[in-house]
């Protein structure tokens, strides 16, 4: 493992992936604060608060370049321990103002920790669901027991079912027979049971007297952002949604260094089961906390999550998902208490994961699927789900093919000099001047635009902390559209002349979105992260209309948090997707959470999407030769070949050299790397 090269320890703060050096004995509540790294604290760093504390990840970090271990932190001191004995702390945190940086070292700020909590945008959305849920509530009254008759507890209490509700050949669930003579007694023989009507019939819990009341999570396990929605299994009706980051983004930003994280690090895999199950059981008690309702009363929770995410939930190695062939350990679906996924709700309540379509294209995009319903389209249709890793269905009625794209975390805020997470303060809007090249931003927390009056004030307590992916699609789109970058996405030198905001950066130039603490640029490296991100996307989309043969969409949907909050508009300005009738081209939410909430409330559901994904052709992008060619073509703004003949019709693109597009073989000034001799 490489170490720094500078010879003061390097501290990478999770999740905002903000990094530098440091001389050793700095406290790390310091080094954050020079970073611009968001930790609470309200004692000046005398221990007395505890709102400042931090977490110490410990392993080999390919991405950064770093070895991570205990003896990277000072030891817990006297000042932590009295602290720990009088408040307590979680296994494992440490008070940053009182850990002093001895090495290099990776630190994850918990979200109790931010002063900004991160915004989790994986709302539930609004949608008509055919109510049919795979449990059931039913009230019965018992016979009493007689002895003339021959005849157990239970046995009665399955002939009152059959009887009373028509339900027969139902099993007991194991965990419940010790409490069966309790319940029926306590409620005076009558009892209400819940009944899960899949494969085996059973019956999952049980109260005594009548009960009315029963709940279903739906979940969608991003690599980012974890989202649940709690609803009532009676009525359909979503009365909670709870969201938090991904807690594993410590282990990696994205999923191939969680995959390398578990390569270096034999058990890392175990390590990262727990912390998201962990997050999993925070999130189910936060949203049955918000709706006001027992955790007892949860039956059912239905998980979604690309194949690292699913194999990680469910406790398997996903080391095989690294490299060729991809081999998932099961796409199939799953079905099982969730008791044996260390979940802690009724402890009879069901698991059911939706399937994977195959290596890289997971439960998530059969959910997505589940939600946009390509499969009964007579259009063809593109559905995107755009995370850090893209996931890409594409076809109608008659075909279905999909693939999955290496978008990375860029889209996300992260390997941007000012980029972020959302969060209150981050830029997520800007228009940029033609004549001026002055720019006007929004950002989250306000509905002002930065040249609006008031808008200083109503921005006072968050105040601008940087660019979150969609400011960052926006303000590449819009540095392109008034020729501060040319279609190779190189900033031009000469602009300079022209407005101070473009500045001169080592060998190249950068923008000056905002002159303040922190500044605000977007630097040469920026657009090419940018650039290679969508790159990427559209070689992915292009792979899959050449498998169709056809030359363009009809209808495209964006889907995911990042999609949902993008101006679809501008992604088209970028070449992140194909020309298309902007009528046409729409955000479909949180489609994957839709999805799972689809299978949550509707059992007949479950069996349609496993039918649909046994019949979608997988592309795999990276053995495909034509992906490099395709790649290389949408490395330019917003295309090498193609020319958005629709989209030209609504905006004013800049003159262009037909043909002209970026070389691969460039470095960010543009200049061409050197090529080693062949021997």
């Amino acid at each position: 493992m490489n170490q720094a090269t500078d010879k003061r320890p390097l501290v990478v703060f999770t999740p905002s992936g903000k990094r530098g050096n440091f001389e050793v004995g700095t406290p790390v509540l310091e080094a954050a604060r020079a970073l611009g790294v968001d930790i609470d604290s309200v004692c000046g760093g005398r221990a007395i608060c505890g709102r400042c504390q931090i977490t110490l990840s410990e392993g080999d970090f390919a991405k950064h370049g770093i070895r991570s271990t205990g003896q990277s932190l000072s030891a817990f001191s006297k000042v932590e321990e009295r602290y720990d004995q009088k408040r307590g702390m979680k296994q494992g945190r440490r008070l940053s103002c009182q850990s002093k940086i001895l090495a290099d070292v990776v630190i994850d700020v918990p979200a109790s920790s931010q002063v900004h909590k991160q915004v989790v945008r994986k709302r539930a959305e609004a949608r008509d669901i055919d109510l049919n849920p795979v449990t059931r509530l039913y009230y019965i009254e018992v016979e009493e027991p007689d002895m003339h008759k021959a005849s157990s507890d239970l046995e009665r209490v399955m002939l009152a079912l059959k009887e009373q509700w028509d339900v027969h050949d139902v099993a007991l669930d194991f965990s419940l027979l010790a409490n069966l003579q309790i319940v029926l007694r306590k409620g005076g023989w009558k009892i209400t049971v819940a009944v899960h009507d899949r494969s085996l019939r059973s019956i999952i819990a049980m109260w005594p007297g009548f009960h009315d009341q029963v709940f279903g999570l739906a979940v969608d396990v991003g690599s980012t952002t974890i989202a649940a929605h709690l609803c009532n299994l009676s009525t359909g009706e979503v009365i909670a949604s709870a969201g938090l980051m991904n807690p594993q983004i410590r282990f990696g930003e994205d999923l191939m260094s969680r995959v390398s994280y578990v390569m270096m690090n034999p058990g890392g895999e175990k390590e990262m089961t727990a912390v998201v199950r962990e997050a999993l059981n925070e999130l189910g008690q936060t949203a049955a906390r918000e709706a006001d309702v027992a955790v007892d009363d949860i039956l059912e929770i239905v998980l979604v999550g690309n194949p690292v995410m699913h194999h990680l939930f469910l406790g398997l190695d996903p080391v095989e998902l690294g490299g060729a062939p991809f081999a998932l350990s099961t796409g199939l679906p799953v079905s099982c208490p969730a008791r044996e996924l260390g979940l802690e709700f009724n402890a009879g309540s069901r698991a059911y994961v939706l399937p994977c379509i195959a290596g890289h294209v997971g439960a998530d995009c059969a959910a997505v699927v589940l939600s946009e319903e390509p499969y009964l389209s007579d259009d063809i249709m593109l559905v995107v789900d755009v995370g850090t890793n893209a996931e890409i269905v594409l076809g109608n009625k008659d075909k279905l093919v999909a693939c999955s794209s290496p978008t990375g975390p860029a889209f996300e805020g992260a390997q941007i000099s000012s980029g972020q997470r959302a969060a209150p303060g981050a830029i997520e809007r800007i228009r940029i001047n033609k004549d001026t090249l002055e720019p006007r931003f929004k950002v989250i927390g306000s509905d002002l635009w930065s040249d609006e009056d008031g808008f200083a004030q109503e921005i006072e307590q968050s105040g601008i902390t940087g660019i979150c992916g969609s400011g960052i699609i926006e303000v590449v789109a819009e540095m392109y559209l008034a020729g501060i970058i040319d279609a190779d996405g190189l900033v031009v030198g000469a602009m300079t002349e022209k407005s101070s905001r473009i500045r001169q950066d080592g060998r190249t130039f950068s923008y000056l979105v905002h002159d303040g603490e922190p500044q605000v640029m977007v630097t040469q490296n920026d657009i090419r992260a940018i650039q290679l991100a969508k790159a990427a996307l559209y070689a992915g989309i292009q792979l899959l209309m050449d498998q169709l043969q056809i030359t363009s969409v009809d209808r495209i949907r964006l889907a995911g948090a990042f999609g949902s909050h993008i101006d679809v508009k501008y992604a088209m300005i970028l070449g992140l997707i194909p020309d298309c009738d902007l009528a046409n081209v729409h955000s479909a939410g949180n489609a994957a959470g839709t999805g799972a909430r689809i299978a949550l409330l509707n059992g007949d559901a479950r069996e349609k999407i496993e039918s649909v994904v046994r019949k979608i052709i997988k592309i795999e992008t990276a053995v495909e030769p034509k992906f490099q060619d395709h790649f290389v073509d949408a490395m330019a703004i917003p295309h090498k070949q193609h020319l958005f003949p629709l989209l030209s019709q609504i905006v004013d693109f800049p003159k262009v050299v037909p043909g002209k597009s970026v070389d691969p073989d460039t470095v960010s000034d543009g200049r061409p790397r050197r090529r080693r001799r062949k021997r």
